[in-house]
């Protein structure tokens, strides 16, 4: 039997994924992408390493969470200045992308359409702003990693030089 938690994001997750969001926007799931081992400790600082490189080039002070396809922390680095917040935020971002296999720059675009979208806030587990992103190897979720420190869209381009250091 599932657990409870479980059960509930099924209930809430079903409608929103065979809705769609605008035709720019939609949080129809992606191709489904089955789920990998989880990512190593080697891989998983890869990942951190890379992002921080892209945010101290930048001079952003962030914080990196990089967590297995179950969205439970394999990683965690805070860069020096980092607002204390980014770490609960950075962890929440790279949570959202494991356990819905999506960016969740998908849902923030879902919330800033409104109307039926709103339901989105109703969602448990689901961290709305962008920053989030799956990692993908060999087309199998491994985890995904999680940023937080500057703006949405710093985040989600610190996130993606992570993403891409995994091979």
């Amino acid at each position: 039997m599932l657990p409870r938690r479980v059960l509930q994001l099924f209930v809430f997750a079903a409608p929103l994924m065979l809705s769609t969001v605008s035709a720019e926007t939609s949080l129809q799931p992606p191709p489904i992408i089955p789920y990998g081992l989880p990512i190593t400790i080697e891989n998983a600082k890869l990942a951190a390493a890379a992002a921080v490189t892209e945010a101290r080039s930048h001079k952003w002070a962030m914080a990196i969470a990089i967590v297995d396809p179950a969205g439970m922390l394999v990683y965690f680095e805070k860069m020096t200045d980092a607002q204390n917040a980014s770490v609960e935020l950075s962890l929440e971002k790279a949570r959202t992308a494991a356990l819905f296999r999506r960016p969740t720059r998908l849902f923030q675009e879902a919330l800033a359409a409104g109307g039926d979208n709103l339901r989105i806030l109703g969602l448990t587990g689901v961290m709305p702003n962008a920053g989030g992103i799956p990692i993908v190897v060999n087309g199998k979720l491994v985890g995904a990693i999680g940023v937080s420190g500057g703006s949405v869209d710093q985040d989600a381009q610190v996130a993606q030089s992570g993403v891409g250091a995994v091979k």
